[in-house]
Parts: C-alpha cells; sequence; structure tokens
C-alpha cells in the first residue's frame, strides 16, 4: 500500500515538473529565437542554419529552470494534497513525516543527476554543436540581404554597395570593398552584375569593371569585361570562437586544477579539446564560474526539496501557521537567489573559496538534522 501511495505522489511531480517546465522553456525558447534573429537578418545565414542553432539552446534553457521549477513541483503538489486531506492517508498507513521527508529527498537526488547530466555533458555538447554548426555554415543567405544603395557588411572584411537591384536579379553599378590584411586591401567597381550559384557557393559574376590592389603605397589595376568574384572564401562575422560554456568539462576541470595550483594565468601549456579549443589566455573567473554552474550549483536541488518538504510540518505559533506556507516559499526562493549569489562570493573572495562550493551540503545536513529533530520528539516550528 505504501509503495501506491508514494508512486502516485511521486507521478504527480514528475507530471507537473514536466509540464511547466516543458511550457516555461518553450517560452524562453521563443523569446531567444526571437533575439538570435541577427544571425539572418545581420549574418547572412539561411533559416535552416538559425533554426538548427536555436534548437540546440534548448538544453541550456531546461537545465537553468530545473531547480526552480522542481521547487515550484514539490511545493504545490504537497499543498494540493494538503488542502484536499489527502496528507492523511500517508499517516493513517503508518507513514511517518520523517519517512515521508526521506522519500522527496529520494526523488530530489534523481533530479540531481538530471540536472548534473546536462551541465557536465549535454548541454556543453549541444552548444559546441551550435557554434560548429555556425562556423561552418556558409553565408548562403547574402544574396536576400543585398538592398540598393546600402552597405553589405555581414561578412568579415568584405563591404558590398550596390547602386540599383532590379527585379530579375541584375544588379548595377557594384562596389566591393575586401581588406586582405593590414595592408592589404582590393576595391572591385564594375558596372553590372548577377548572382549565381555554383556547387552550393555563391558567386558575383561581374561585368566591365576594375579590380584595384593597394599594397601599403603600391596600387595596381587591372580592368576586366567579365569575371566571377567568389563568396565562399569569406566567414561570417559572429562570434565563431568557443565560449566556456561550450567546452567539455574535462577541459573546464583541467584548466580549474591547473589555475588553483599555480594561481596564475597558464603559460605554455595547452590543453587541446578539438581543434582550436585550448585552455590559454583563458581568465580564473571565468574559468571558476562555469566550474561552479556546472558542479556545484545542481546540489542546490536537495536543500530547496526538503525546504518545500517541510509544509507537512505545521508550526506552533498561530501567526506563523497563518503565512506558514508563505514563509516556506520565501525561505524556498531565497536559497534559489542565494545559489546564484553566492558565485560571486566564489569568484572574489579568497577565505570562502573553500566554504562556498560545499555550502548546499551543509545547508542539507543542517536542515536535515533539524527535520528530523522536529519529527521525532514531535516538535513544531516555533
Amino acid at each position: 500500500m505504501d509503495k501506491l501511495i508514494f508512486r502516485k505522489f511521486s507521478l504527480d511531480i514528475v507530471n507537473f515538473f514536466l509540464i511547466s517546465s516543458l511550457s516555461i522553456t518553450f517560452i524562453v525558447w521563443i523569446i531567444q529565437a526571437v533575439n538570435y534573429l541577427d544571425l539572418v537578418s545581420d549574418d547572412g545565414h539561411s533559416l535552416n542554419v538559425y533554426f538548427y542553432y536555436v534548437s540546440l539552446n534548448l538544453p541550456k534553457i531546461f537545465s537553468k529552470i530545473i531547480i526552480f521549477v522542481f521547487f515550484i513541483s514539490i511545493f504545490y503538489v504537497i499543498n494540493k494534497y494538503n488542502n484536499s486531506n489527502e496528507l492523511i492517508v500517508f499517516w493513517n498507513n503508518g507513514i511517518k513525516k520523517i519517512h515521508f521527508i526521506n522519500f522527496i529527498l529520494k526523488i530530489s537526488i534523481f533530479f540531481l543527476i538530471l540536472q548534473l547530466t546536462l551541465n557536465l555533458f549535454i548541454v556543453p555538447k549541444s552548444q559546441s554543436l551550435a557554434r560548429m554548426f555556425i562556423k561552418e555554415s556558409n553565408i548562403d543567405f547574402l544574396p536576400k540581404l543585398i538592398s540598393e544603395k546600402k552597405f553589405i557588411n555581414v561578412v568579415k572584411n568584405l563591404t558590398i554597395f550596390v547602386e540599383e537591384y532590379n527585379q530579375n536579379g541584375l544588379l548595377n553599378k557594384i562596389y566591393i570593398n575586401e581588406k586582405i590584411d593590414k595592408n592589404k586591401s582590393k576595391i572591385i567597381v564594375a558596372g553590372s552584375g548577377r548572382i549565381i550559384k555554383k556547387e552550393n557557393e555563391y558567386f558575383l559574376r561581374l561585368y566591365n569593371g576594375g579590380i584595384t590592389n593597394l599594397n601599403n603605397e603600391k596600387i595596381f589595376t587591372l580592368n576586366f569585361s567579365e569575371t566571377d568574384y567568389d563568396l565562399s572564401n569569406f566567414s561570417t562575422k559572429t562570434v565563431t570562437h568557443p565560449k566556456m560554456q561550450e567546452l567539455e568539462t574535462k577541459f573546464i576541470l583541467d584548466c580549474f586544477k591547473e589555475f588553483f595550483f599555480q594561481n596564475n594565468l597558464i603559460k605554455k601549456r595547452l590543453i587541446e579539446l578539438s581543434n582550436d579549443q585550448i585552455c590559454e589566455g583563458r581568465k580564473l573567473s571565468s574559468i571558476s564560474e562555469e566550474f561552479y554552474k556546472r558542479l556545484i550549483l545542481p546540489f542546490y536541488t536537495l536543500i530547496i526539496s526538503l525546504i518545500a518538504a517541510s509544509l507537512i510540518i505545521e508550526p506552533k505559533s498561530k501567526y506563523f501557521l497563518k503565512f506558514h506556507k508563505l514563509n516556506i516559499f520565501l525561505v524556498g526562493s531565497f536559497i534559489i537567489i542565494l545559489s546564484q549569489i553566492s558565485l560571486k562570493f566564489f569568484l572574489n573572495s579568497v577565505s570562502l573559496v573553500y566554504v562556498i562550493p560545499i555550502l548546499p551540503i551543509i545547508l542539507v545536513m543542517i536542515y536535515y538534522i533539524l527535520l528530523l529533530i522536529i519529527t521525532k520528539f514531535k516538535l513544531n516550528f516555533l
């Protein structure tokens, strides 16, 4: 009988969590997707690249809201059971309150593992895939961004200006400025042209113009009647260098250990992850922040589950009984906020560098012992 009761209770929590988390994730995803429209409008990527990139942000969004939605789920379900007197079923079947709290703590361990899996493996992988996809994609949306009397500079080292863009695809009076390096540049002026596509790559077929090569103070000009200008040689202006959140966890840990033991910037030591992802040049603050978010922050799931479970213990004072639910909700919210702001202490305070990482475990132990004493001796809050 106990198993059936706990099974229904756990299913109610999971169902509410899934519905709430997926709804919130989808809403946040839509808002972020709108913000990423500049990948098309400013950086020249296609809609396929855009949708693939924003879709890979779903695991990241989901991982960030788990701790809050999990707290709300337990709080809501226990409150619902309490209002409908379903909690009496637990007590009438001989289930002690501490056993009820232990069961919630076991559920929280499952969500802890889920969040650690997302933070340590899935989210970095999805973010890395998104960055690599942007890096390797071509600027296949560039033709649709070209408009009359407007400078187009969606790719690095290239500016295009078109005086007239006819509906039949013909470009008139074209100006192209290509920066080759610090001291070299190329200017192309053509009377007309047309955008063509060869083997999934775009070219500008230019007619009746000239090419001027600038090299320091030397100038060389070459006229042409027809030439093809390859646009595939240029990369997008989108940042393609991997960020900390996109690196594998083992790489983050290696960098963190290197900083921790040497207490200075890594010099003459390159830890290759994949291709050009290296540790050199990373700051201790960014590495510590990422280390905290991935490995330490999820453990606050345990303490907020115990706080939500406190709803089953009613305070002795009538004043606190009236505001019992509100007090529990505010305490849980405070812990969630604490989990975020404690990161600042972790980065800025040398004296707290050993305490902050184990703070969630300390809070769990203290709060659990408090609940154990209260339930064992049948005490009340306040």
